[in-house]
């Protein structure tokens, strides 16, 4: 918007009149932002939820990575950074405390595989891992557990993320899970 220089009424640029602003388009973000892929609860349960529906997803579509016997790792579809990878029982369960023993030794087992595939493959300098228990916390979808393991590298944060809340992602989600299921059994 600028303004019209009549008591500051304000109006857009004319079309093809350019201005300092570069577009990053983002369209895939929209269903993000609208809740499309969240599960709606029916009778207190989730249905359909795309945790329970990744690993049986054919091909590049379900992002898994990686399967164990009571997890897997998948790519997260709405990223923070490139890479970054969710640990997921294949149980539906919402808290950390419905975990039994073997489950949460696999998790924390896969956690360390992920951040070493991580290194491996993108050269990552940090990592934030973490759950955000329940929608209060800030979980997307909470009604089944996932430990996100987001990726970090010096100076990751710039400007785009701070100003314009735009993060700008350099390879597509199928080339990183590729690569990511490929290295995982070597690490």
């Amino acid at each position: 918007m600028t303004g019209t220089g009549d008591g500051g009424a304000l109006r857009q640029p004319g079309v093809g009149v350019a201005d300092a602003f570069d577009r990053l388009w983002t369209p895939h973000r929209m269903a993000y932002i609208r809740g499309e892929d969240r599960p709606a609860e029916t009778d207190g349960l989730p249905s359909p939820c795309p945790f329970c529906r990744a690993p049986e997803a054919a091909g590049e579509s379900g992002l898994v990575v990686a399967r164990g016997a009571m997890v897997f790792a998948v790519l997260n579809l709405y990223p923070y950074n490139p890479g970054h990878l969710l640990i997921c029982p294949y149980r539906h369960v919402a808290d950390y405390t419905d975990l039994d023993e073997a489950e949460t030794v696999e998790l924390a087992r896969f956690t360390q595989i992920a951040m070493r595939t991580v290194r491996r493959v993108s050269g990552a300098h940090g990592f934030n891992l973490g759950m955000n228990q329940g929608s209060v916390s800030g979980a997307g979808i909470a009604a089944h557990l996932h430990q996100h393991v987001v990726p970090r590298w010096g100076g990751d944060a710039n400007f785009m993320s701070v100003i314009a809340q735009t993060k700008v992602l350099p390879q597509l989600l199928a080339d990183t899970c590729a690569l990511f299921a490929e290295a995982w059994g070597k690490v």
